[in-house]
């Protein structure tokens, strides 16, 4: 059971019916006004698929819906971590997580609440009491319209993992207060010696994987800022059960080198490509070639291929990068910030260029669990702030 005691037990609401009028606000600020008439080669197979649904859409909807709550069902104990762009880390926190449903079949909805950790207060005495103070905040609930209208849920059940769009970043906020500053929270919009998420952030992705080993998952949180830019990393760790949990040292420092070695070589594998939404039909599957190295300059050599199931069409994609202590910039604007415990996490440098150009845009995340295996969740994003697609990767390094 989670001890809750002496704690005032403050509700914190995740707002989901209101319209992100601040994701759009970046994309309309930059778009060019010929833009409006052009969509991405991966918007077009969405809207295409939208016109030619299966008519069991709605079963297989309702089917997909119950496995994404089964899955997320239970205790999780974890940790909660963040980030800055250059993959410093800046806080730590304990944190609990309950997850129950209610409802059938079409009305089937996932309740969860999140509990965290507190500091002791600046005028509790040391050592007065060994239990531990928890805030508890309630998650929205996850039903069949927030999951494909206002998460965009991206869901692949078969390797349990997926995307959700977030319109603000209340709950990380919260997490960050309750978790920091804990009851001596005044309410400051700036405090002191915390970094929180920007009131208006353009844009608020989680991408979960779970485990291949045990009964564990990681998600991973881009927040990027109102013009686009990456404000900062957010890493919740956590294993399912009753039992003491013991995360992975993500707080300890490591070389800085270090972090770059697990991912070089050759890695192949297979990739699954899905639209959003909760019936999340699969657009494309192909098998891929992915090749890091670093040549005598220092410079990061990256060779992607990937060619599709039915062995008709490859693409290739070379970029070529520098990293400088824990980010790596590639040619082209793109950028992923090194993690310890095997992540990393990419996305453009400046989202408002990829949109002024006209550039559908990705954030990626990657989990090297164990050498020698990965898995990755790429979100794909149109120029209107749609996230229109998610690909899962598993790869094995050769």
């Amino acid at each position: 059971m989670i001890s809750i005691k002496k704690c005032k037990i403050r509700l914190f609401p995740t707002n989901l019916q209101n319209a992100n009028s601040f994701t759009h606000s970046v994309f309309n600020k930059f778009r060019r006004p010929s833009s409006r008439a052009w969509s991405s080669p991966t918007s077009s197979i969405a809207q295409g698929e939208e016109a030619h649904k299966p008519p069991n859409e709605e079963s297989m909807s309702i089917d997909n819906l119950r496995r994404f709550i089964n899955l997320n069902l239970g205790k999780w104990n974890g940790s909660f971590f963040q980030f800055d762009a250059g993959g410093k880390l800046l806080q730590k926190v304990d944190t609990k997580l309950a997850a129950s449903s209610y409802g059938e079949d079409e009305l089937m909805s996932l309740i969860q609440s999140l509990y965290i950790k507190q500091p002791p207060t600046s005028t509790s005495s040391s050592g007065y009491d060994d239990e531990l103070d928890w805030a508890e905040y309630k998650i929205k609930e996850t039903n069949m319209f927030t999951a494909d209208k206002y998460q965009q849920l991206g869901f692949f059940p078969r390797e349990r993992a997926f995307s959700l769009r977030y319109q603000t970043a209340g709950m990380l906020e919260t997490v960050l207060r309750q978790g920091v500053l804990g009851e001596d929270d005044i309410g400051e919009e700036s405090p002191k010696n915390l970094k929180l998420p920007s009131r208006r952030p353009s844009i608020v992705c989680e991408n979960c994987i779970y485990s291949l080993e045990k009964d564990s998952r990681v998600r991973a949180f881009h927040i990027m800022d109102p013009k686009g830019i990456l404000e900062m990393l957010l890493i919740f760790v956590e294993e399912r059960g009753d039992g003491v949990f013991f995360p992975p040292s993500l707080s300890n420092d490591m070389d800085n080198t270090n972090r770059i070695l697990p991912f070089l070589g050759k890695w192949k594998g297979h990739s699954i490509t899905k639209r959003s939404g909760v019936y999340g039909s699969t657009m494309a599957e192909a098998d891929i070639v992915a090749i890091l190295e670093m040549n005598d300059h220092g410079q990061l050599i990256q060779d992607i291929s990937s060619t599709s199931s039915g062995g008709d069409v490859t693409t290739k994609v070379a970029w070529t990068g520098t990293k400088s202590d824990n980010l790596v910039t590639f040619d082209g604007g793109y950028q992923i910030t090194l993690l310890p415990g095997g992540i990393y996490m990419g996305c453009p440098c400046d989202v408002a260029k990829s949109v002024a150009e006209s550039k559908s845009f990705h954030l990626e995340f990657c989990w090297l669990e164990s050498p020698g295996k990965r898995q990755r969740l790429v979100r794909t994003y149109d120029v209107e702030g749609l996230a229109v697609s998610s690909t899962y990767f598993y790869e094995t390094l050769e």
